[in-house]
């Protein structure tokens, strides 16, 4: 890819200062650089205290990484942001129209827009979930969706994460850090808050109880434990939101409600934000060795009895193939042309297509439909001939488990160096609430940043690191 093609978010495509940073640049070239690298070296010292870690797994034992923090805010205009949060939006609710529809009467299915088989022999369908209908007919109580931009006015959707969205603690820490080191860059921009959502969280989660709750119902977070690898972002928001953090063993069915344990004996929880993946939720109904669900936790739940956030079988909602489809599933739910736009995917379970991916590898990015994290994946401009080699054999053997796609020119934003300001690829994940009282959109979300040089790779389990994203109010 030719770094002169990408469009970078302070100074455009003519290397003319873009309105947003108009403010910002002004500061910047006041500051004395030294005190910039002990600002940073701050930065990092108060993640470190505060425990912001993540696992990198796929070694012989996982090993624990501060995240790395960049002190440059990733920063976008109000104009730039009621574009994309319309989008947003419109897309959160052709989701959630389409797993109620997928779990029910499939008309999408019947209307011919999406092949039977996608779903139907989709590992992320769970047949458990035909019929239910959950709690305010709510499924995705929390989504993030994975953006990037490629020039002014383009931004494409990447990925849709309707499972367990991670990383919103990190964009909160983040926003805490720079109003701690920088809070005169604050006094001189008209920054949107993200701190309030935590609250928001909390009210959102309550807004969709079980109908028979009480107007206080009791709120959960379910963590795997701490050997997960969001195993702080759990811990964090039970503690920013002041409810407790569970795991499976606290956990029992009595009578007839999914209860925890406490001092004064159980007591019966009403929605449960859980982070354990549908596969571990209930070992009576799915993996019978499952230690870290709760045995008959689904039967409370379509019994109407427990709101589980999110709902059980979304993760076919962020499956990649089904991800080709979101045009037409935006069209079809919401009557709409998408605002945001898919990047261009090929199914590699289609011969045609595979046959041109096979041929085009290394102009193209190929990812598994149910990866995550940056794994599994081949970024062909930048891979060897014996890694596409490798990865050709891999998709000969199973076709169906990839999509492909072009490698875009992601836009850049500012990091700080040694040397002072350099470019560096970005993506961002907006962080949407879903309850029956409607949709909230966080302003800004968690700005991810490939932090070697020319690299496209932003997830930080492969060396990227994050950012503060600021929505200005004009």
């Amino acid at each position: 890819m030719n770094e002169s093609q990408t469009f970078d978010e302070m100074w455009g495509r003519e290397q003319v200062l873009r309105s947003p940073y108009e403010r910002f640049h002004e500061w910047f070239e006041g500051e004395d650089i030294a005190r910039l690298r002990a600002k940073q070296r701050e930065a990092e010292e108060v993640f470190r205290l505060t425990g912001i870690t993540f696992n990198v797994y796929g070694r012989a034992e996982a090993e624990e990484r501060l995240i790395p923090f960049d002190i440059i805010p990733r920063i976008i205009s109000g104009r730039e942001w009621q574009k994309l949060s319309r989008g947003i939006e419109q897309r959160v609710q052709a989701i959630n129209a389409f797993l109620y529809d997928i779990y029910h009467r499939q008309e999408i299915v019947k209307a011919g827009r999406i092949p039977q088989e996608m779903i139907s022999r989709n590992d992320a369908f769970l047949p458990q979930m035909i019929g239910v209908k959950p709690p305010g007919g709510v499924y995705t109580h929390i989504v993030g969706i994975d953006l990037v931009r490629t020039d002014d006015n383009e931004f494409y959707v990447l990925e849709d994460n309707a499972r367990t969205p991670s990383g919103v603690s990190y964009m909160l820490e983040n926003r805490e850090t720079m109003l701690q080191m920088f809070p005169e860059l604050f006094s001189r921009n008209r920054v949107q808050p993200v701190q309030t959502y935590p609250l928001d969280l909390r009210r959102s989660l309550a807004a969709c109880a079980p109908g028979d709750v009480d107007e206080k119902p009791t709120i959960a977070v379910l963590t795997p434990g701490i050997h997960n690898s969001a195993y702080f972002e759990h811990a964090f928001l039970a503690d920013q939101m002041g409810v407790e953090l569970v795991e499976g063993q606290d956990l029992r069915i009595v009578g007839g409600k999914v209860a925890m344990r406490t001092t004064e004996g159980y007591r019966p929880i009403d929605v449960l934000y859980r982070r354990v993946d549908d596969d571990f939720l209930d070992p009576l109904n799915f993996n019978p060795d499952s230690a870290l669900g709760i045995p008959g936790i689904m039967d409370v739940y379509r019994a109407g009895r427990i709101t589980i956030a999110n709902a059980p079988g979304t993760g076919i909602a962020d499956d990649k193939a089904i991800y080709s489809y979101m045009p037409d599933i935006v069209e079809f739910y919401t009557g709409e042309k998408a605002i945001l736009e898919n990047v261009p995917t090929w199914r590699c379970s289609e011969p045609e297509a595979l046959a041109y991916v096979l041929d085009n590898l290394h102009d193209l990015v190929v990812k598994e439909v149910h990866g995550s994290g940056g794994y599994g994946m081949l970024i062909g401009p930048t891979s060897s001939k014996k890694e596409i080699a490798a990865f050709r054999d891999k998709l000969k053997a199973k076709p169906g488990n990839y999509i492909a796609q072009p490698t875009l020119s992601l836009s850049t934003v500012p990091i700080f160096t040694q040397k002072g300001l350099a470019p560096r690829h970005v993506d961002l994940r907006p962080f949407v609430l879903v309850s029956p009282a409607g949709i909230k959109i966080t302003p800004g979300g968690l700005t991810r940043v490939a932090l070697k040089k020319g690299s496209l790779v932003v997830n930080s389990s492969q060396g990227g690191g994050t950012k503060d994203t600021w929505v200005l109010e004009d």
